[in-house]
């Protein structure tokens, strides 16, 4: 599966992103589309993620009040909105998919990354 990252960019702190994730000729029936970030000098971390109906939305402690993950079936996206975006989050964010059943942090495919850079 092929995925699409895009919306990434310099914001400053206390400002917002939202970045998109899209899978173009391709349709999830199962699974999930995660987001995980790689933040200079750091292992890579799940961020969020949103089961392949949209009905099952779970983040990671730092997301959790701030991002917003959910799926516009009509287009075949996957949004992850960022609000009172921090230094800290300063990364490459990816989006990955499952189109099986399997573990809530287990992903097949992922996308190219898109840079996030958060000024203070």
């Amino acid at each position: 599966v092929q995925l699409q990252a895009s919306g990434g960019g310099v914001v400053q702190a206390g400002g917002s992103l939202t970045l998109s994730c899209t899978t173009p000729g391709y349709t999830l029936t199962t699974g999930a589309t995660g987001w995980f970030r790689r933040a200079p000098g750091r292992e890579r971390e799940f961020v969020a993620a949103t089961s392949w109906s949209d009905t099952s939305r779970y983040y990671a402690d730092s997301a959790k009040g701030r991002f917003t993950v959910f799926r516009e079936h009509a287009n075949n996206t996957v949004y992850l909105i960022m609000n009172n975006l921090r230094p800290e989050d300063t990364a490459v964010y990816y989006c990955a998919v499952r189109d099986r059943v399997a573990g809530k942090y287990e992903f097949d495919d992922w996308g190219q990354g898109t840079l996030v850079t958060v000024s203070s």
